[in-house]
């Protein structure tokens, strides 16, 4: 363990599986680590914001790391937490942690979110102490004590689904600076293994990420929706079955331009976020599959209720 690192806290949600059973054998090995279990969920929580303010009751540092099962800390990431915190003069460090994208599903839309998202959660707004923006990733969310106290910490947020960026949002409304970014070999995390577990994911968070309203999503709906592609194969299907028409040509050179243009735009933004640009052969699919998400999200959310690891949680308040 990183000798910055005074204890390990994990905190075993109802899990039903061998989880106990290998964090007591790993307790016996690791005298930082220390296991809590979080008990029955209580009313008006979310299960996340439950299990780790378990977990930072009975923490004794003065600084907080958040983070996920899932996520793998290379050597010296609280280190370089520690350092952007007196850097930026931060009380809440968050890294957007490097993305495994083990198979064609996660390359398709994984990728395509994080280009969206990083247009929308721009870096250098959020780190901007003059501009409202703020934004966080869970997997890697490192805070001072006392100002986690001071804004409620998570009971403060506890019915949110996006919990980091309701915390983040926290924090720097009551005055706080905030660090954010997505650096490289610092941490890294593979969100989904299945289809389904990544589908149902982003139904839980997609629509609130765009913004949360119904604006929001169709102007978004708009950007990414590949309608110039239908057009494109709807004018190729034309020309198949003999059809002529003068301004067959004049559609042409439109649609293709903005498919162009698009096609342009992402393979900018996968270099941006440093994703290989070979994956801009995903394009379209991402785009299908992004909007579809979105959908799907903003029905789960707007009808009553999102379902993440076996839970139903409320959505549409009363």
């Amino acid at each position: 363990m990183q000798l910055e690192v005074g204890e390990v806290i994990v905190v075993n949600d109802n899990s039903r599986d061998l989880t106990g059973a290998i964090l007591a054998e790993l307790a016996t090995r690791y005298p930082k680590l220390r296991v809590r279990n979080a008990g029955p969920l209580p009313e008006g929580w979310v299960g996340k914001n439950h299990a780790v303010s378990v977990g930072a009751a009975a923490a004794e540092g003065d600084w907080l790391l958040f983070t996920d099962a899932d996520t793998y800390h290379y050597p010296g990431s609280t280190r370089r937490a520690l350092m952007d915190a007196v850097d930026h003069n931060a009380v809440l460090v968050s890294y957007s942690p490097e993305q495994e994208l083990g198979t064609w599903w996660e390359r398709a839309l994984i990728p395509f979110v994080y280009c969206r998202l990083a247009g929308k959660f721009s870096f250098a707004r959020v780190n901007d102490p003059r501009q409202p923006d703020a934004a966080a990733n869970g997997q890697f969310l490192f805070v001072l004590r006392d100002a986690y106290d001071a804004v409620g910490g998570h009971a403060a947020v506890a019915q949110e689904i996006l919990e980091d960026v309701a915390l983040a949002r926290l924090v720097k409304g009551h005055g706080y600076g905030i660090y954010f970014t997505a650096p490289m070999g610092i941490v890294r995390t593979r969100m989904y293994r299945s289809f389904a577990a990544m589908w149902e994911g982003w139904a839980k968070n997609l629509y609130p990420l765009v913004g949360g309203n119904i604006a929001a999503l169709l102007l978004e709906f708009a950007e990414v929706f590949p309608l110039a592609e239908i057009g494109l194969l709807l004018i190729a299907l034309l020309y198949f079955f003999g059809v002529r028409n003068p301004l067959l040509p004049s559609a042409l050179g439109i649609f293709a331009g903005v498919v162009l243009a698009r096609l342009v735009a992402f393979g900018a933004a996968l270099y941006r976020n440093l994703y290989p640009l070979r994956f801009i052969e995903y394009y379209e699919v991402g785009a299908v599959l992004y909007s579809l998400a979105m959908i799907r999200s903003w029905w789960k959310t707007t009808r009553g209720r999102v379902v993440w690891k076996g839970r139903a949680y409320a959505t549409r308040k009363p």
